[in-house]
């Protein structure tokens, strides 16, 4: 059993990115934001602009990504960020973005995230919200490892932080079927599969690469209302409601979902140490993966941070990227 203390930090679940940037300088700190075009993306590439970061919007729409910069430059004085497209579910535009980035990369916010109303698959066949909320993100993160190790040596340290959710919960990962190709379609389940695989990834890739000045977190911002829910089906929104209604969460601001990623990207206390899942601007508490969400809206499932679960992770998604 671990009986460690949990790491925790001066900001709540009321505090917002710009309290936790307050008097933090990153000038020099080269970033990059998936799927800043809008909500919980845009806020967090506001912020460290805001804080003197050259950040990069990664972003599949670039002509939504140019009016968040222009928008973000006019808050700033001028400091208007880069936009570059990517779209996760292309393996394609994921290498020639990682081949085209050039120089070191000190923060990498693995934002972007799709939910889907009913079963789609990339050109490859794979389930769409794991291969973009997962499989996408560990085709960049993997093609950007060098540069990320580039940065880590000129700035004591590199970050990566993967955005998970509460979802998680309710799924761990089916290596039996990881793309629904035996089982029943659930869109919430598949969305649960790809939050808890995108905290998996925090867990290997710090082991793996620790050594190198990298550490990965992943954090849940909490209930923010986005364009995430723009495709939700009925059932799906019944099912929000009704976690809202039994306490799992209460609705956050976009300035206050995108504190815990802005934790995990530059509070002093997540400096070297990753595999981490945050909650509310802190570590949560692991609980059991028979453990009802309603009773521990706070809390991570021992599943999504298994050591062992990670590293096949890894080996699975690593093979699948080479088919």
């Amino acid at each position: 059993m671990d009986t460690r203390r949990l790491i925790s930090t001066p900001f709540t679940s009321s505090s917002t990115a710009d309290e936790v940037l307050e008097d933090i300088d990153l000038t020099g700190v080269r970033a990059i934001v998936t799927g800043a075009s809008s909500g919980l993306g845009a806020e967090t590439a506001r912020a460290l602009t805001a804080a003197g970061a050259e950040v990069t919007l990664a972003v599949r729409n670039t002509a939504a990504g140019d009016t968040v910069a222009g928008s973000i430059g006019e808050s700033t004085g001028g400091v208007r960020p880069r936009v570059v497209r990517l779209d996760l579910a292309d393996r394609d535009t994921v290498a020639r973005f990682a081949d085209a980035w050039s120089g070191p990369l000190h923060l990498l916010v693995n934002n972007a995230g799709v939910v889907t109303g009913g079963l789609e698959r990339t050109r490859d066949g794979w389930e769409l919200q794991f291969a973009t909320n997962h499989l996408g993100h560990f085709a960049l993160a993997t093609g950007l490892h060098d540069a990320l190790a580039r940065g880590a040596a000129d700035r004591d340290g590199a970050r990566i932080v993967s955005v998970s959710s509460t979802a998680h919960m309710r799924s761990g990962i089916d290596f039996d079927d990881l793309h629904f190709e035996r089982r029943g379609y659930d869109p919430q389940i598949a969305y649960a599969q790809s939050k808890t695989a995108n905290s998996l990834f925090a867990v290997e890739a710090t082991r793996l690469w620790a050594s190198d000045g990298i550490v990965a977190n992943a954090v849940n911002p909490g209930g923010v209302a986005t364009g995430l829910q723009r495709h939700f089906t009925p059932e799906q929104r019944a099912s929000l409601d009704a976690a809202e209604a039994a306490g799992v969460f209460t609705y956050k601001t976009v300035e206050q979902g995108a504190a815990t990623t802005v934790v995990a990207a530059v509070a002093p206390e997540f400096a070297h140490s990753g595999g981490h899942y945050l909650d509310d601007a802190r570590e949560a508490y692991t609980v059991p993966d028979d453990a009802d969400l309603a009773h521990h809206p706070h809390g991570v499932k021992e599943w999504a941070l298994d050591p062992a679960t990670a590293e096949r992770l890894w080996t699975v998604s690593t093979g699948l990227l080479r088919l």
